[in-house]
């Protein structure tokens, strides 16, 4: 069995839609969810930042999340933009052979 990985990313929430979308149908992600109204609080270029965001939840295999990353990077609005792969440890054997099938 290979290793599976929840993608996190954060996204402005008129792009969130159109990333989900591309995600899955590059076959970068077998399922994406998406959590509306996320607020987030961070430091940004010295000082804290307040703003209003979007956030996926990815599920694909260990072996593509830099590929995935670069992908996002290439269409995301954000200079610095969050992508951040949590692995699977352990989780349902039908669904994650569910994500070796969806993924090709």
């Amino acid at each position: 069995m290979r290793g599976y990985a929840v993608v996190l990313i954060t996204v402005p929430g008129e792009k969130a839609e159109e990333l989900m979308r591309l995600l899955v149908e590059e076959r970068l992600c077998a399922c994406v969810n998406l959590v509306r109204g996320v607020k987030s609080l961070y430091w940004w270029r010295g000082k804290v930042e307040e703003g209003e965001e979007h956030l996926l939840l990815g599920k694909t295999d260990l072996a593509r999340v830099g590929e995935l990353t670069r992908r996002v990077k290439e269409v995301h609005p954000y200079t610095v933009p969050e992508i951040i792969a949590i692995p699977i440890v352990a989780g349902n054997p039908d669904y994650l052979s569910w994500i070796d099938e969806s993924l090709g």
